[in-house]
């Protein structure tokens, strides 16, 4: 690719932080040095969040992407893609709305559209609401299954990444993808199966290689209880379903191993024995890895045929527009996008 990768930054739930953390990590030169953002959103309430953080930012602003001029992206000119109508205008900051999710939605399908057919070269997304994001009829759990259903794939993964500047003993940065995500905790054990944790390593592994240069990625695989069953004595999940996993991941050419008990893994991958790890549920991922690096995590959806990066944070509605967002997930996730841009485009 000859030039930087143009890449969709959509909103978010305009009431959350979404508006404020995309100004704040417009000023990062590093973003500038390795991509050209595009937001995707209402400019009225960006030009109200580029006034909240107080920086002299130059707002275009076009309906059609054709019509800005790409050329004139930098630190000091933000350039928007206009999306939703002037009803979020309306909403009050930190409020679940149908009309700030309605918006939140245009604003991802658009991106993804617009990515499908080339036009950009990936997607970093700000945060939605799930809540508002229903209360507009669109039921999905959240980012990832709409991207998978918009982008027409069934297998998928949501990885949560830590960079490599943040994990010092990870040369190519820590990820941890989830078998099961957005469910409630009953329902693991009934989507907990050996295909699902080996499509999980095979998605990891791939990412690992592919998007970040890893030759042999090490995998390690979570159990599912304490002490890994303890011979199963405490659950055969282990025996019966995530061993046999692992082993065809192997058979397959995957540096995989496993199950460990999860609260000794995450400590074993940070000081660098492993590259990413297969969590189990959602929490036995998210807990561990925001842990280590909350504010400069990335969530990267696995599986789909663009990019996609995201924070690694909600809306923070408690937060909202006070002047005090934290962006530096938001630069992280612009980066992270940039580099798997970069990577896909010359494989």
């Amino acid at each position: 690719m000859t030039k930087k990768p143009l890449l969709a930054v959509t909103i978010g739930d305009t009431a959350g932080v979404g508006p404020e953390v995309i100004v704040r990590a417009w000023a990062d030169p590093r973003v500038h040095e390795q991509c050209r953002p595009v937001v995707l959103g209402h400019p009225q309430v960006l030009q109200q969040a580029v006034a909240l953080v107080g920086r002299p930012l130059e707002l275009l602003s076009a309906q059609n992407l054709g019509d800005l001029d790409l050329d004139r992206i930098s630190s000091e000119t933000i350039v928007c893609l206009e999306v939703g109508e002037d009803e979020v205008l309306a909403v009050p900051h930190g409020a679940v709305d149908a009309r700030t999710g309605h918006a939140a939605y245009e604003a991802v399908v658009r991106a993804i559209d617009e990515t499908l057919t080339g036009a950009f070269q990936g997607i970093v997304t700000a945060p939605l609401s799930k809540a508002a994001l229903h209360a507009a009829r669109h039921h999905y759990p959240g980012h990832t299954e709409l991207l998978a259903e918009r982008c027409s794939v069934d297998e998928f993964g949501m990885m949560l990444y830590l960079p490599s500047a943040e994990a010092p003993n990870c040369p190519a940065g820590l990820g941890v993808v989830h078998v099961t995500l957005h469910m409630a905790l009953r329902d693991v054990f009934s989507h907990l199966s050996s295909a699902a944790v080996l499509e999980k390593c095979q998605l990891v592994e791939r990412v690992m290689r592919e998007g970040f240069g890893l030759a042999t990625p090490r995998v390690g695989v979570c159990a599912l209880n304490p002490h890994g069953g303890e011979e199963g004595l405490f659950g055969d999940e282990e025996s019966r379903i995530i061993a046999p996993a692992v082993r065809q991941a192997v058979e397959l050419g995957i540096d995989a191993s496993g199950p460990f008990p999860a609260d000794t893994l995450m400590i074993r991958a940070r000081d660098g024995e492993f590259d990413a790890v297969v969590a189990i549920y959602h929490d036995q991922g998210h807990i561990a890895l925001k842990l280590l690096g909350m504010h400069r995590a990335v969530n990267i959806t696995l599986g789909l045929p663009i990019v996609r990066t995201s924070v690694a944070h909600g809306t923070a509605f408690d937060r909202a527009w006070q002047g005090t967002a934290e962006a530096s997930g938001m630069i992280a996730a612009l980066l992270a996008a940039a580099q798997l841009a970069k990577n896909r485009s010359s494989s």
